[in-house]
């Protein structure tokens, strides 16, 4: 694959995790009932919604700026991993009558997300060889 194409992947996979941490905002922060269920379900009510809510703000903007785009995917796949573990544990995939959806739709983000970070294996290496550096460096 050339560059080109990579970079376009790259931009598509972006903005669609980006567009579904966007769109996942009002039901947290509008207190819909439920993404209280759900936090509530995990204990997390009401603190969790928010934090998870304003976490995934903060990612969709790290994925939309370029220079930032690597760190939002870190933090795309710490997230997701989090709601899909959820809904393979203590929440189940039908969340009050959902078909799933909720969990398809986690599991889209964490698809799209590996496969952005895979594509930007080499910012991605990178950064964690940098964070190898900083930390032997320091004792």
């Amino acid at each position: 694959m050339n560059t080109k194409t990579i970079t376009y992947i790259s931009w598509a996979l972006q903005l669609l995790i980006a567009i579904i941490f966007l769109q996942t905002l009002y039901f947290k922060f509008s207190a819909h009932p439920d993404s209280v269920y759900i936090f509530s379900t995990l204990g997390m009510e009401p603190y969790g919604r928010i934090g998870t809510g304003i976490a995934e703000l903060i990612t969709a903007a790290l994925l939309l700026i370029p220079a930032t785009k690597i760190y939002g995917g870190i933090l795309s796949l710490g997230l997701i991993s989090g709601a899909v573990l959820a809904h393979l544990g203590p929440l189940g995939i039908e969340v009050q009558g959902d078909g799933g959806k909720v969990f398809y739709l986690a599991l889209t983000v964490l698809i799209a997300t590996v496969l952005f970070l895979w594509l930007n294996r080499n910012a991605l290496w990178q950064i964690i060889a940098g964070f190898t550096r900083r930390k032997t460096a320091v004792k």
